[in-house]
């Protein structure tokens, strides 16, 4: 099976307190050829970058089942230490399996990208 890339943007934002948020916004399909790229980029800015991270997903189109794996274990790594996992701006035709999956509930959504980042926890003790 043919290898897939995903293109992915990734910024840096710095809330008022000083907090390094991670914003990765990737684009196309986050499925079975994507899915695990975009999952060791979550890793990687987790462990390396900041504990926070915001995934907006407004240039995805279309996410399967894997691509919400990759979306949980994200939210797994943050957890681990005690980071926050946010996402925004669902693309409609995604939204509709957040919903059948029941996964709107597990995850903060946020409508936009400046909603998710002003609700980014603030100096939080370790």
């Amino acid at each position: 099976m043919e290898q897939k890339s995903i293109h992915m943007e990734q910024k840096t934002h710095t809330t008022q307190d000083g907090t390094i948020v991670i914003v990765l916004t990737p684009t196309g399909r986050l499925d079975i050829t994507t899915a695990w790229q975009f999952r060791l980029k979550l890793q990687e800015s987790i462990s390396k970058l900041s504990h926070h991270v915001v995934v907006n997903l407004g240039q995805v189109n279309f996410i399967d089942s894997s691509g919400l794996t990759s979306l949980v274990a994200g939210m797994r790594d943050a957890d681990k230490v005690r980071g926050s996992f946010r996402i925004c701006n669902v693309h409609p035709e995604a939204k509709l399996v957040f919903e059948v999956t029941m996964m709107d509930s597990v995850f903060e959504i946020f409508e936009t990208e400046q909603e998710a980042l002003e609700g980014v926890p603030r100096g939080i003790a370790s």
